[in-house]
């Protein structure tokens, strides 16, 4: 019984889950500033985690400045050139373009153009 209970758990944990992610993604859009992200983040996160968002959004911006090769991103962040190469494919190609979205409001935002 016990197994059964975990396959339905299983089962339907693809509507929660994505229910719960929207909830979570309205919980930051609630947020008005840079410092109340920060106090949210750190509820929200552990110190790792926050670590790891802080080196995809270094990667991010140091991509889209375009600068540096990967290898060189690499080594300047710490990062493997795994994760350099992912954070890479969804800023270029993946659908979401959330990196896209945030780098371009920011470069609005100062003043600066791509």
């Amino acid at each position: 019984m016990a197994a059964d209970a975990k396959i339905k758990a299983n089962a339907s944990s693809g509507g929660a889950r994505a229910g719960g992610e929207r909830a979570l993604f309205d919980a930051f859009a609630q947020l008005k500033s840079g410092k109340e992200a920060a106090r949210f983040l750190r509820d929200l996160a552990t110190p790792g985690e926050l670590e790891a968002f802080a080196e995809r959004w270094r990667i991010a911006r140091l991509l889209d400045e375009g600068r540096l090769s990967y290898r060189e991103i690499a080594a300047a962040t710490g990062a493997s050139t795994t994760t350099v190469g992912r954070v890479a494919r969804f800023l270029r190609e993946e659908n979401h373009q959330g990196y896209r979205l945030v780098l371009d409001r920011m470069a609005e935002k100062s003043g600066a153009k791509k």
